[in-house]
């Protein structure tokens, strides 16, 4: 059976090509993963934005575990992206991404995060982001204001 969650769905129609990174938290087995890799992005498919503008990256997939290093998956999301044309970014379970040592500054207690990564990434314009997550992570008051 499947649930259209179309409230859900409108928040993220409304809010596409916004320039923000939009954030879709909850309860662990919600459905974030769902309304996102399935209901927006068939939603985006059937609006006519092509396969390969969509970037997908789950996280807590043992396939994607290397790109869990923040480095690796900012790598891995430009080298999928060329010109001008609008992709769209998704990834799934921001949460188990790790931070690491920023290797430009002789400091071991400084760190790059995914909230650097995803501001990075921000700067682009031809990029719309979206990330799911976890509510005991995502909605830190520390986070928050970053974003």
């Amino acid at each position: 059976m499947i649930i259209e969650r179309k409230q859900y769905l409108d928040e993220l129609i409304k809010k596409k090509d916004n320039v923000r990174i939009k954030i879709i938290t909850g309860i662990r087995r919600c459905g974030k993963s769902y309304l996102l890799f399935e209901l927006y992005k068939n939603y985006l498919l059937e609006n006519n934005i092509a396969e390969n503008q969509i970037i997908e990256m789950a996280l807590d997939d043992i396939e994607n575990s290397g790109y869990r290093d923040l480095f690796k998956l900012n790598e891995y999301i430009k080298n999928n992206i060329s010109g001008d044309k609008r992709y769209y970014i998704f990834i799934d379970e921001i949460q188990f991404s790790r931070s690491v040592k920023n290797p430009y500054i002789d400091d071991e207690y400084e760190k790059i995060t995914f909230v650097d990564t995803l501001l990075s990434l921000m700067k682009r314009k031809n990029l719309d982001i979206y990330v799911t997550g976890s509510n005991s992570k995502l909605l830190s008051k520390d986070i928050l204001t970053q974003f």
